[in-house]
């Protein structure tokens, strides 16, 4: 619910909020609840934001033509349906030419991205200064629950008086929230120990290693390396509850993702990669999904015919 109740309280009808077109639903959901205006860019296109942007400006708002009170560019760090990065810098660079507001949406990407794990601004090398409002999750990279706002003292004060998820909701708990104090130790090596930086490396190589061996197999990849999400194509809707009783008759727990989540024939698996992960448990893993693979005609990158 973090982005669900955080955009509301950020911008209202005489705003303007320009959204990746693969945003996550509580993005969309959340501004829909706001009330401002909502224009959608090309994903990951920063040539399509800017020309938005600068129309937005030149235009102004629809019948009287005044100003946005202001513009709001909204994206996320790794695309949970996709596996790939945000293009970050080159959208950073044109929101900043223009007076536009950047909101990152760090749920995939904290802990799991960067050399030190500090996410997609680290990997790009765009200094978090450049973004307003970093949103994040405690339920991934920290075994938590709950959710974040990063941004100004200005901006978190204001949140907290008018951001229903801080003034409606729970808070955590004192369990939870050490267990997140902890986690950031671990990932910060201030627990004493390189547990945090073995993991970041394991995760890494994990995800490269299951991308590439899944690639090879001729399987339809989305993303990038690096990234511990990999979506792999079904296409087929037929093929979605197959897939997932073929893995589940073989002991393997996955996700399967059909519309309206992504459109009705870009059906897909999505394979989340762990640190925990030993090589043994992927080999063992890709095994089977070869073996599907072939009962389901999955190798797309083969033949059109999989």
């Amino acid at each position: 619910n973090t982005n669900t109740t955080t955009i509301p309280a950020l911008v209202g009808s005489q705003d303007l909020l320009i959204s990746d077109e693969l945003n996550h639903t509580s993005i969309v959901n959340g501004a829909r609840a706001s009330g401002a205006a909502i224009r959608t860019f090309r994903h990951n296109n920063s040539n399509h934001l800017e020309g938005i942007i600068r129309e937005a400006i030149i235009m102004g708002r629809p019948k009287s033509r005044r100003p946005w009170g202001k513009i709001l560019v909204i994206v996320e760090g790794i695309y949970s349906m996709e596996g790939e990065y945000c293009n970050l810098r080159a959208i950073v660079d044109v929101c900043k030419k223009y007076g536009a507001y950047v909101y990152l949406d760090e749920a995939h990407s904290i802990g799991a991205m960067g050399p030190s794990g500090r996410g997609c601004a680290e990997y790009c090398g765009v200094d978090t200064n450049d973004i307003d409002v970093m949103m994040g999750t405690f339920t991934k990279s920290f075994g938590g629950m709950g959710g974040y706002i990063a941004a100004s003292k200005e901006v978190v004060a204001f949140l907290r008086s008018e951001c229903k998820g801080s003034t409606f909701h729970n808070s955590l708990s004192p369990v939870v929230c050490q267990q997140v104090i902890s986690a950031f130790r671990v990932i910060n090596g201030e627990d004493g120990s390189t547990r945090g930086q073995e993991k970041l490396t394991a995760l890494r190589d994990n995800s490269n290693y299951m991308r590439m061996k899944l690639t090879d197999m001729g399987l339809h990849v989305l993303g990038n390396y690096d990234s511990p999400i990999m979506p792999v194509m079904l296409y087929n809707p037929t093929k979605i509850a197959a897939f997932s009783r073929e893995c589940f008759k073989r002991g393997l727990a996955v996700v399967v993702v059909g519309f309206p989540a992504v459109p009705i024939l870009m059906s897909r698996a999505r394979f989340c990669i762990s640190a925990g992960h030993t090589r043994k448990d992927l080999d063992r893993a890709l095994c089977e999904i070869d073996e599907i693979a072939d009962i389901l005609k999955l190798r797309y990158v083969r033949s059109t015919l999989g």
